[in-house]
Order: C-alpha cells, then sequence, then structure tokens
C-alpha cells in the first residue's frame, strides 16, 4: 500500500525531522522543499506541451505523407 500515509506516520516523519533538523532549520527546509516541488511541477508541464506539440507536429506529418501518396 505504497503511497497511503496515515496520521500515525506523518507524525512520526515530522517528529523525525523535526529531531534531525531542529526547530529553527523547520521552516527554511518547508520554503526549500515547497519551491522544488514548484519548479518540478513546472518543468512537467513544459515537457507535457512540449511533447503534445511535438505529438500533433508528427500526426500532420504522417498526414501530409498520407495526401501525397
Amino acid at each position: 500500500m505504497l503511497g497511503k500515509i496515515g496520521m500515525g506516520e506523518l507524525l512520526v516523519i515530522l517528529i523525525i525531522v523535526l529531531v534531525v533538523f531542529g526547530p529553527s532549520k523547520l521552516p527554511s527546509l518547508a520554503k526549500s522543499m515547497g519551491q522544488a516541488v514548484r519548479e518540478f511541477r513546472h518543468e512537467a508541464q513544459s515537457l507535457t506541451k512540449e511533447m503534445e506539440s511535438t505529438v500533433v507536429e508528427e500526426a500532420k506529418t504522417e498526414e501530409t505523407k498520407k495526401d501525397k501518396e
């Protein structure tokens, strides 16, 4: 059941992070993780749009080849 994290597991992870990094570093750690997730989503959307345009171009090319035959 990978991917399903309950409240207990989430609390244990939070406590471990708090012990390892300390309460003073926790806000900066959360901020940097948020920025990383934001950048990842942005790049994923860019790649998706690029792949979509490539597929459309390839479809048009195939359609043109069929019309010429």
